[in-house]
């Protein structure tokens, strides 16, 4: 391996010689020097005294709720284009995971997302989006990793209660069916399910729904608990120990990169499960920057989960343009690429779930983090921020002060990497239009002659990635139809009789489920319609109104 990378990079750097020195616009970027001690921090990357915990990747949320909606009604090659920056390799975000809300037809943020299962004998698995999503992500990356979570749930299951645990094995069949249905209708392997969002856990359900699945032969897909706080699912774990093994992941949702000591006594993986939810400025992404490293420096988690996905509903709604970007006009087909989707890329592009973190990992002397990745297979990837507390506020939780302020950092490579030839050079610099890049490629760095050491220039709000790979790229499309408002003549006469999706375009239920009815007694104008479907409340999530309500058009 470590001839091969040699002998590549030789080659590199023979056509990097030829071509002319220095690349246009350099001047602007920072200094990156090999074997140049300067003041400043020194920190070594090694993995002489084995690695530390494996990492299970970064993804987004759809759902929590309705946050995909418009994205569905763009026109082509929009829509496509969206997804590619979403999910395609080694182009844009590059997630890693995907999680889905498993609809139960109550308000959960930004509208309902309709069930499969509205009434106890009905079952429908092509109602929603959701499906349709998780398609079209494994379509781009095959090894994408799916997980699902109820915010809501269908009334017939509470019994007449506003509580999902009334009948445990009832509540258990209902996710199992939405698991072996996701396979059997779309051929989507569920990697992971959650038990109920932001919301109490029951013990005895836990079990029960691990018992279930296992009965199913689903013995492969894994429990996350409890999607809320750390606590008291660690302390309730430590204290059971059936319950202890049939959870495999304890995940937090927006923990602050900390963790609870009961958490950790766990043994188990500790994941950010929901994080993020913060606008899409350069703000946002700066929020996404710190936590992504520091999850895991100051808290072990080993995968963080966005929330969400995509801007893809009306942005009046809760938690307005809250996404890694913004899609919330399918009537134009303009959307916009935001920052976060390159500061995601900075590890996803280089990083895949089942790498390892190193040992040494950290805090700068002067502010921000790195982190450092193995494959064990002789590549690394480092990354590097200095996100300040002014640009890197999350919407929650509170951020306590902290300085960041211009350094030199030295790396040392030791341990299987000190022979690492050269490394590839990402760069982002958030802020002001006039110095602001985003995921840029700088020059290579040459380490054959520099014992494994170089040093940084390091200014507030920069995002570094050094790494073996040479695969990274920053996809592109040209630029998509200017926006517009939403047309003030608009019509639609529901007349299909076979939509694709359940529910009409530009549509956004609030409360209640509508979709598509086609009255085959009625052969007049009436044969096609959009009607409300439920005949009783959910079990909410929210504070679902009690008269049904779909949004439509400009809110202005």
């Amino acid at each position: 391996m470590a001839e091969r990378l040699l002998q590549a990079s030789r080659q590199r750097r023979v056509k990097a010689m030829t071509a002319a020195a220095g690349s246009a616009g350099r001047t602007a970027v920072p200094l990156l020097l090999c074997a140049l001690l300067v003041p400043g921090g020194a920190y070594v990357l090694d993995d002489s005294d084995g690695l530390g915990r494996e990492f299970d990747g970064i993804g987004a949320v759809s759902g929590g709720g309705a946050t995909s909606r418009l994205l569905v009604n763009y026109p082509e090659p929009y829509r496509s284009q969206i997804l590619d920056y979403l999910f395609k390799p080694n182009f844009g975000a590059s997630l890693h995971i995907l999680k889905v809300e498993i609809g139960g037809d109550g308000q959960t943020t930004d509208g309902t997302e309709p069930s499969h299962m509205h009434y106890a004998l009905d079952e429908n698995y092509f109602r929603g989006y959701e499906w349709w999503l998780m398609k079209e992500a494994k379509k781009r990356n095959p090894n994408i990793i799916l997980m699902g979570l109820p915010w809501s749930f269908p009334g017939w299951l509470g019994k007449g209660f506003n509580w999902p645990y009334v009948n445990l094995q009832l509540t258990a069949y209902y996710v199992m069916t939405w698991i072996v249905g996701a396979k059997h209708y779309h051929d989507l392997d569920i990697d992971y399910i959650g038990i109920w969002n932001e919301r109490s856990f029951d013990i005895n359900y836990i079990k029960v729904l691990r018992r279930m699945l296992n009965y199913q032969g689903l013995d492969r897909v894994k429990i996350i608990a409890s999607d809320n706080l750390w606590e008291p699912i660690s302390a309730s774990m430590l204290l059971d120990s059936e319950l202890l093994e049939v959870i495999d992941v304890i995940g937090a949702h927006y923990p602050g990169t900390h963790i609870v000591k009961d958490a950790k006594l766990t043994k188990k993986k500790l994941w950010s499960s929901e994080d993020f939810s913060t606008v899409n400025s350069d703000v946002g992404a700066g929020c996404l920057g710190r936590i992504l490293n520091q999850n895991y420096i100051n808290g072990y988690m080993t995968a963080t989960i966005a929330w969400n996905l995509v801007a893809s509903y009306y942005e009046q709604l809760p938690y307005g343009r809250c996404g890694l970007m913004t899609a919330q006009e399918p009537w134009s087909g303009h959307y916009v690429v935001e920052s976060p989707i390159w500061v995601s890329a900075h590890t996803t592009q280089f990083t895949q779930p089942g790498w390892y973190y190193l040992k040494t990992v950290g805090h700068l002397e002067k502010g921000g983090s790195y982190v450092a990745l193995t494959d064990g297979l002789g590549n690394l990837t480092i990354i590097v921020e200095t996100m300040s507390h002014k640009h890197s506020k999350c919407i929650r939780p509170f951020l306590p002060y902290f300085n960041v302020s211009h350094q030199f950092a030295t790396f040392v490579l030791k341990g299987s990497f000190s022979e690492i030839p050269e490394l590839q050079v990402w760069y982002t610099k958030l802020g002001k239009p006039s110095t602001r890049f985003l995921f840029k490629q700088l020059d290579s760095l040459w380490l054959l002659d520099s014992s494994g050491t170089f040093t940084l220039e390091l200014q507030e709000d920069e995002l570094f990635t050094l790494t073996t790979l040479t695969t990274g790229g920053k996809g592109s499309y040209p630029l998509p139809p200017k926006s517009q408002p939403f047309p003030r003549i608009y019509k639609d006469d529901f007349d299909f009789d076979y939509p694709f999706f359940s529910e009409a375009p530009n549509f956004a239920d609030q409360t209640g489920v509508f979709e598509y009815f086609t009255n085959i007694e009625d052969p007049g104008e009436h044969r096609f319609t959009l009607r409300q479907v439920l005949n009783q409340r959910p079990i909410t999530w929210a504070a679902d109104a009690y008269n049904t309500i779909s949004i439509i058009g400009d809110y202005k």
